[in-house]
């Protein structure tokens, strides 16, 4: 004997209830069939909006009542042939005549109590039991219908009923002793009291009845028939990735059930759970899906082959009560105290925590009872708040339960950690942490704007080890920031292989428009930016990044504007980790540096600028390696400008001066402006950005800078910057002879020893490391306590949007 549970979705019309005709014909040729059905989809909610608008004298309630006829009346039309249909067409236009008659005793008397809402929001399912037991026999199938509130017996507690096991258990062997056909069907939601008096069995009450009945007959498995495939690791409208679960406990099914997730609730497991029954959640709409069988034990007891957690649940509009002070401290009875004045305003308590000193206890309740909560518990420690042993209770609002589950969790370690690792490192605060004894649930309560990152970000650590996805927002789309984009496009399926990341574009923006996915910007996309994007600015850029608040966010800056490290400060407080290839932050103040890198720390996320010098070589990288492994940099000389030195090596007298120069501008070697190159401003940068980094407090203004440019190429713009420099061509020629009468080369080289940085223009000799340096190389010389006699050199391009771009892609990938 089987007992199989159709809820509202799998009869809300004439289409899904010939489902379930074939699904009951299926499973009636082997078994005995017990079909326990749901009001039509929508149909409980509409009777008691129409009783509510009776009760507040609208009339409309009419309407209401008029449109459920005709569903109703639609339906029988639709499912019995023609011949049959008259009975059970009056049959439907007289209950309805009674349904408008008690809305038409709540207009008059203006009164809708629980008893009434009991009795009018049973006919949803009587009437559907009712047509689709009249379709099954004029289908020709041995099928009776069974009235459940003739079975069932409850207290008088309407709308929440509870059961008398014992009577219940007494009509149903009455009811199936009496009757052997082989298909009952049964109204579910529906019972009456000792006094005959119609109620309802709560939340989720189809679902008890089909339990209650599965229990009493000992039926071989109870199967609940809904819209989705079984349960699933997380809610599919906020995790696309969810998957379904083929095999859980009962426990586990009853903690992902009360925290929110709703294909099932826990009253409807209690019946079956005990008499160890087996309990399989089936998709109406796709039959053949294996669907989630619920067992009392897994099948497979070996724990360390076994999943962590099976699952993660979630539940919304949750509000946080406080209560604290320090009369709570060793006073035995405060803890009953509040759980009793909550239970008898029938304030449903979902998640307790309590600090091990006393001094407070939290609770997490439904935010729709907050005022009454709060009420209550102020008037029954009023004469504690008036003696200021304990404050006036602390409400917070607009939170959320997630609750992570598993039995196999009690047995490994590290779980805990595992997960408040991952929410911390994107910057999700937990309010509150409740974990059973048991330990097959860790529940959190966080802020409700952050559910969804939340949730995805656990499941991606819990189901989803085989890919972590990342979200980057990239701005700067020049030279360097189109260079990466696709060196990110041609990296992607060696990363996912590889690597197991996943790297989607999400934002992009230049100083004029922006774009967003979060589903990921594609090739396609990016061709037609300018045109399509939103107008951009700093400011929205990072607004819209926080709003989103995906995941694992990285946001890469790859300008040279002073206006966007103005928004490091506000992302790295959101925990999204930042890549910068731009220099004005880590070269600013030496407090706005040192505070940047504090607040990354203190918000679990990562602050990378390694090509702020060097592009893409690993000169950062060094020195953070030897800081950390006890090293100290005692002195650094080093060529860190590609540009001069492009410039210095090209430069031969030959050709002029400004020639050169606009040779390395053309060939993406120089900043927009190549005065920033040629002044030294953007070497004095970078030695700076290596002396903090080694250790040292020091400031901008503090380098020495020797500058080789005449005062007037500073003035002006770009174009009167070149038409300068071919009027001092003789200047730079000088110089060059200079070198070369001594034998030497022209280097421009950044030097820092004792605590003091200079940069300027020297004369190289050929036994100097510096000398044999071509093209756009740079080279840095470290000397440190451990590299003293011979010191640590990094030689390699220092230049170019590829190796650039390619640096801070490597900082991308070290920063997830």
């Amino acid at each position: 004997m089987k007992v199989l549970k159709f809820g509202g979705t799998s009869v809300a019309n004439s289409q899904n209830i010939l489902l379930v005709e074939n699904i009951i014909k299926k499973d009636a040729s082997q078994n005995k069939i017990i079909a326990v059905v749901s009001a039509l989809h929508g149909v409980t909610d509409q009777l008691i909006k129409a009783s509510e608008l009776a009760s507040e004298n609208d009339q409309n309630y009419l309407h209401i009542i008029k449109d459920l006829e005709e569903q109703h009346l639609l339906l029988v039309k639709e499912l019995i042939p023609v011949l049959e249909q008259s009975p059970w067409l009056s049959f439907i236009k007289k209950h309805f005549n009674d349904i408008e008659d008690i809305c038409n005793g709540i207009f008059v008397l203006g009164e809708f109590t629980n008893r009434i809402k009991d009795k009018i929001t049973s006919y949803g399912e009587f009437l559907s039991s009712n047509i689709i037991s009249a379709r099954l026999k004029s289908a020709g199938l041995d099928a009776i219908w069974m009235n459940s509130a003739d079975i069932i017996v409850t207290n008088s507690n309407f709308t929440n009923a509870k059961v008398d096991f014992e009577k219940t258990e007494k009509n149903l062997n009455q009811f199936f002793d009496e009757n052997k056909h082989q298909i009952i069907i049964a109204p579910g939601f529906i019972a009456k009291d000792k006094k005959g008096n119609p109620t309802t069995l709560g939340r989720g009450g189809s679902d008890f009845t089909a339990s209650i009945i599965a229990s009493v007959l000992n039926a071989e498995e109870l199967q609940i028939w809904t819209d989705v495939s079984g349960m699933m690791t997380s809610d599919p409208r906020l995790v696309s990735n969810a998957k379904p679960i083929t095999e859980i406990s009962y426990s586990e099914a009853m903690e992902l059930s009360h925290f929110g997730a709703k294909v099932l609730y826990p009253p409807t497991i209690q019946p079956v759970m005990i008499k160890n029954i087996n309990l399989r959640i089936k998709n109406t709409f796709d039959a053949e899906a294996e669907g989630t069988l619920i067992f009392h034990n897994l099948k497979n007891a070996d724990s360390e082959n076994k999943q962590i957690a099976v699952g993660i649940s979630n539940m919304n509009n949750i509000a946080l009560l406080t209560l604290e002070g320090s009369g709570m401290i060793g006073v035995p009875g405060v803890s009953a105290k509040l759980f009793q004045c909550l239970s008898n305003e029938k304030i449903n308590v979902i998640l307790i925590t309590q600090s091990s000193s006393e001094h407070s206890i939290s609770v997490a309740i439904s935010e729709k009872d907050i005022h009454n909560a709060e009420s209550t518990i102020n008037l029954a420690f009023e004469d504690d708040l008036k003696l200021k042993r304990i404050e006036p209770v602390q409400i917070e609002k607009n939170l959320s339960i997630v609750a992570l589950v598993g039995e196999n969790m009690k047995s490994r370690s590290g779980v805990s950690a595992k997960m408040f690792g991952c929410l911390g490192n994107n910057g999700i605060n937990i309010r509150a942490i409740a974990q059973g004894s048991s330990e097959k649930n860790i529940s959190i309560v966080i802020s409700e704007k952050d559910i969804k990152k939340a949730v995805n970000v656990l499941h991606e650590e819990f189901f989803e080890s085989e890919i972590k996805q990342i979200h980057l927002y990239i701005c700067g789309i020049g030279n360097v920031g189109l260079k990466l984009i696709q060196q990110i496009y041609d990296q992607n399926e060696y990363l996912k292989e590889n690597l197991l990341i996943n790297l989607r574009i999400a934002g992009v923006s230049n100083s004029r428009k922006m774009i967003f996915s979060e589903k990921g910007i594609s090739q396609d996309q990016l061709i037609n930016f300018n045109q399509n994007g939103e107008e951009s600015s700093a400011k929205k850029f990072a607004e819209e990044i926080i709003s989103s608040n995906l995941r694992n966010s990285v946001f890469v800056d790859v300008t040279a504007s002073a206006e966007i490290p103005n928004i490091y400060e506000k992302l790295l407080k959101k925990s999204v980790n930042i890549v910068a290839c731009n220099k004005i932050a880590a070269s600013s103040d030496f407090e706005r540096y040192t505070s940047l890198k504090s607040i990354a720390r203190n918000h679990n996320c990562k602050f990378f600028f390694e090509t702020n010098v060097g592009a893409g070589l690993p000169i950062i990288g060094t020195i953070n390696d030897l800081i950390r492994s006890g090293d100290k940099i005692i002195s650094i000389q080093a060529v860190l400008s590609g540009t001069l030195n492009f410039v210095f090596n090209n430069y031969d007298g030959s050709k002029l001066f400004s020639e050169i120069v606009a040779q390395a501008q053309k060939e993406g070697f120089t900043e927009p402006d190549p005065r920033l190159d040629l002044a030294g401003t953007d070497v004095a940068r970078k030695i700076l950005i290596l002396a903090r980094e080694s250790g040292y407090s020091i400031e901008f203004n503090e380098i020495e800078n020797e500058s080789f440019l005449p005062e007037e190429c500073m003035k002006g713009n770009v174009e009167d910057f070149y038409r300068s420099l071919t009027k001092y061509e003789s200047h730079f020629k000088n110089i060059l002879e200079k070198a070369k009468n001594n034998g030497k080369i022209l280097k421009y080289v950044a030097e820092f020893k004792g605590g003091k940085a200079k940069v300027g223009l020297q004369h190289i000799a050929p036994e100097s490391d510096l000398f044999h340096l071509y093209g756009k190389d740079n080279i840095v010389i470290f000397k440190t306590l451990r590299y003293s006699e011979q010191p640590l050199v990094v030689k390699g391009a220092g230049a170019g949007a590829e190796v650039t771009a390619s640096g801070v892609f490597a900082d991308i990938i070290r920063s997830v």
